[in-house]
């Protein structure tokens, strides 16, 4: 009777459209599989109403047997026939999972399946999941098309139950990322420390360098040791440059970085290969009322004042110099503290002067000495040659 029951029970049951029921695998096919729906009705589940993956396998998917909860889509009562969808049961399901990701604020990750006005879609589970282009990470005027295809980390940022639609952000997960590697970074910046740094952009007053996840400035007078008007004049974007820490401000993150060194230092280098007396070629770059400035060394010039340009008196620089004479000087003063460098003509003139005053008077002398010991020689033979008639006469 319990059995008979039963058998009553499931021949007066009947399926409607709309209805989401479970049914148990008996067929499977390569692009559909049967399900036994009960009530003499048999389902129909189509691969589109299964998946989107068009090289999927249903084979792998399902094994006789199974149960698979499905949406009624269209019922043929006099074929015993029912047309269903477990996508839409997917679609379903997920949405609940969607919405427990908004209230709970936790990532979704999903497929973006393309790129529409506005923004993109990205698929999960079934359901898609809008994001707006300023969400998308893309910088503005981007081609969205990029992102077609991929697998995206998504924070939904609206939600609205009623129209079952849903806004997610990839750039909010980005940027918290960032913040993240930037805090882990800054945890382990000390002053001192060095950093092979890529150039990031160039202002007037400097560049900033990404030192692994954080950027720093470069200060124009960091740049280099002579004077510059613009960083390009040093530097271009892109490039890899050494720098080091010279200053830190973990509160306000901000970092100043140095790049120049000692070694990179023109006047350095010039004072380990010259000293004061040296004498140096020197090419005249520009000329004062007060005196000629003179390169010695690159990017070290040198003051020749106007007293120490010729032994004559002069009026100004130009009475005996123009610019581009290469002319040698002699270091009379190195002023390292204020890197100053004074330079003359002069002292090599009057050391000439006075080499040619000392070797004429050596000439002189030499002569003078000679001409003695001629004199001395002549008046010895001349003793030698009477020293006969002297003794005879005696």
């Amino acid at each position: 009777m319990e059995n008979f029951s039963q058998m009553l029970e499931g021949s007066l049951k009947t399926l409607h459209t709309g209805e989401t029921v479970t049914g148990t695998v008996f067929t499977i096919g390569e692009n559909e599989i049967k399900l036994d729906l009960g009530a003499k009705f048999t389902g129909v589940l189509t691969k589109e109403q299964i998946t989107d993956d068009p090289n999927a396998k249903l084979a792998d998917m399902f094994k006789v047997g199974d149960e698979v909860e499905v949406f009624v889509i269209r019922v043929e009562d006099g074929k015993g026939l029912a047309t269903v969808s477990k996508k839409r049961v997917d679609a379903d399901n997920s949405w609940v999972v969607i919405k427990e990701a908004y209230d709970n604020g936790e990532i979704l990750e999903g497929k973006v399946v393309s790129a529409i006005k506005g923004g993109v879609l990205l698929a999960y589970e079934g359901n898609n999941v809008f994001i707006p282009a300023s969400q998308t990470g893309v910088a503005k005027g981007g081609d969205l098309n990029a992102l077609v295809g991929t697998t995206q980390r998504v924070k939904l940022i609206e939600f609205d139950a009623q129209k079952k639609k849903a806004l997610g952000s990839i750039k909010v997960i980005i940027n918290a990322e960032k913040r993240a590697a930037e805090e882990a970074v800054w945890a382990t910046l000390e002053v001192g420390q060095h950093f092979m740094g890529t150039v990031k952009n160039l202002t007037n007053y400097g560049a900033f360098v990404d030192i692994g996840g954080v950027d720093g400035m470069v200060h124009n007078t960091e740049l280099s040791w002579k004077r510059i008007k613009h960083p390009s004049q040093v530097v271009s974007v892109g490039q890899q440059i050494d720098v080091f820490i010279k200053e830190l401000d973990v509160e306000k993150k901000r970092i100043s970085l140095g790049y120049k060194t000692q070694e990179m230092d023109s006047w350095y280098k010039f004072t380990q290969q010259y000293k004061e007396g040296d004498v140096v070629s020197a090419k005249i770059v520009s000329l004062m009322p007060f005196g000629a400035f003179a390169e010695v060394y690159e990017d070290v010039d040198g003051l020749i004042h106007i007293s120490r340009i010729s032994t004559q008196r002069i009026n100004a620089p130009s009475d005996v110099l123009k610019v581009g004479d290469v002319v040698d000087v002699k270091i009379v003063e190195i002023d390292d503290e204020n890197r100053k460098l004074a330079l003359s003509i002069r002292a090599l003139v009057e050391e000439a002067e006075r080499a040619a005053a000392a070797e004429a008077r050596a000439a002189e002398k030499a002569q003078r000495e000679a001409e003695e010991a001629t004199e001395a020689e002549r008046l010895a033979q001349e003793r030698a040659d009477m020293a006969p008639y002297i003794v005879g006469s005696i």
